[in-house]
């Protein structure tokens, strides 16, 4: 596999962080003017998260930061991480204007354990759109039960790998899985000038590499590094337009199947304790 997933990536992320931290979709504007307001993801989280007042707290591939502010502003003593150097300044932007104390750190995942010096935290967060852009589960697994301290918990929405599989962009309304279900050593490559957000900004760092990771396989890779499954949950909508065309757009910016949209799980939310 070639190394170079990783620099292609990053290119893609450091171009687009600008346009996402300007995009009304990810409502920047809206952390700044209410101090309540939440990022749409988080809030979707709120019935499953728990009390989070005085865990320490670490968001891994947090991108620009309105997930990790919002983890925040619910009492969290929070930390992010990514690859991309201009989310990370994105983030760091965002919670200086806010007066936030949230330290932003710029690793690639798989060495978050020595960029974190050692750190463990009560709560590691992992959100949407997170884990396709990682090869290996089981790498990702290990990091994870590194990073949580004893009875530490990991709390993870992801989209799921059912609908990763799934070609978009059809005409009508058949669902055709085209691309993996299952973690395969070789990436998909995808070259598109786009991002899922509204904006007009033009890119040309375009080419990605990316991997699924079925949920035997994801579970799995959780227990086999010592942790607890305590809670797994699928669910019918995702907060993104996965599949243009055939979604329509619900409460809280998640979309879901405009059509019999109970043939497909769409994200899954998954929690797992580090006992002591």
């Amino acid at each position: 596999m070639a190394e170079d997933y990783r620099s292609l990536n990053r290119a893609n992320w450091d171009e687009r962080a600008p346009a996402h931290a300007a995009s009304p979709d990810y409502a920047v504007a809206s952390f700044r003017e209410d101090p309540d307001h939440l990022s749409d993801v988080v809030r979707f989280d709120l019935p499953r998260l728990g009390e989070l007042r005085g865990l320490r707290g670490v968001h891994l591939q947090c991108h620009i930061g309105t997930d990790t502010v919002s983890l925040a502003r619910l009492g969290a003593e929070m930390c992010g991480l990514d690859f991309s150097s201009r989310s990370i300044a994105e983030a760091r932007a965002l919670a200086g204007d806010l007066g936030l104390d949230i330290e932003f750190v710029e690793s690639d995942l798989y060495a978050a354990v020595e960029a974190l010096k050692g750190r463990r935290f009560d709560l590691v967060y992992t959100g949407i759109g997170a884990i396709c852009w990682l090869p290996d589960i089981d790498r990702w697994a290990g990091v994870v039960a590194e990073l949580l301290a004893p009875g530490g918990r990991l709390f993870m929405r992801e989209g799921h790998p059912m609908l990763w599989a799934m070609e978009d962009g059809r005409p009508d309304d058949l669902l055709v899985a085209r691309y993996p279900y299952f973690e395969r050593e070789e990436p998909d490559v995808f070259t598109e000038e786009g991002t899922y957000v509204e904006t007009a900004a033009k890119f040309t760092a375009n080419t990605t590499h990316t991997w699924n990771h079925g949920i035997g396989e994801l579970l799995s890779a959780l227990l086999a590094k010592g942790l607890r499954i305590t809670s797994f949950e699928e669910h019918d909508s995702v907060p993104w337009d996965a599949l243009p065309g055939q979604m329509e757009k619900l409460e809280l910016g998640e979309y879901r199947l405009r059509e019999r949209f109970w043939r497909l799980a769409h994200s899954y939310t998954v929690q797992a304790l580090k006992d002591g």
